[in-house]
């Protein structure tokens, strides 16, 4: 029997480079990107685990799975550190306060 190839690996592999690069913006595009990676990630290594001999790019899902646990841990910490700068200049208003004092600044 020939084997084939996961269906979502390709998908999921793509969903968390695009991530890895969002986690360098904010935190919370590449948590939705690295989670559905990771979704896709599980599903394809549940149908794995069912028939082995059918597939043929298990190292693939391996690393995309690494990938998206990457993605999901760095903007999570992203994210963590974003709250807390924020909670340490004294919350949402004082933060909105300082970036309307910067923008004044600038366009002057």
């Amino acid at each position: 029997m020939e084997q084939q190839k996961l269906p979502n690996v390709t998908l999921a592999l793509i969903l968390a480079i695009i991530g890895f690069v969002c986690c360098c913006i904010g935190g919370l595009p590449g948590i939705i990107l690295g989670g559905i990676a990771f979704f896709l990630v599980s599903k394809d290594e549940k149908l794995y685990k069912e028939n082995p001999e059918n597939y043929s790019n298990y190292s693939t899902l391996k690393t995309t799975k690494t990938v998206s646990i990457i993605v999901l841990v760095i903007g999570i910490l992203y994210l963590a550190y974003s709250i807390y700068g924020i909670m340490s200049i004294g919350g949402w208003e004082a933060y909105m306060e300082q970036v309307r004092t910067m923008s004044e600044q600038y366009s002057q």
